[in-house]
């Protein structure tokens, strides 16, 4: 598969897949009950792919399950596969980034 880097802006990459999908990886911190389910319901909300990465376990960010099956009181980096604008699914991620 070609990447393609597009944008690196304040340790935040964009890369642009041969399908014309946009991925971003930032870190988040989902550390209290309220925000796993606050996090859970704002994504089920988009069309696109969210996977929390922590150590060499990769969850669908859309599973609340599979968040708590986390160790929560560490950062968590998450993959955003995205079709669509990424900006604005950045904006209302912006409470859950470090």
């Amino acid at each position: 598969m070609i990447l393609t880097i597009l944008l690196i802006m304040k340790m935040k990459t964009y890369i642009k897949l041969k399908g014309g999908n946009l991925v971003e990886k930032v870190r988040v911190s989902l550390n209290s009950v309220d925000k796993v389910k606050r996090f859970v319901n704002l994504t089920n909300k988009f069309d696109c792919d969210f996977d929390l990465v922590s150590g060499r376990y990769v969850i669908d960010g859309k599973s609340i399950l599979g968040i708590f099956s986390l160790d929560l009181s560490k950062p968590i980096e998450l993959t955003i596969n995205a079709k669509d604008d990424i900006d604005l699914l950045q904006k209302e991620l912006e409470v859950f980034l470090i």
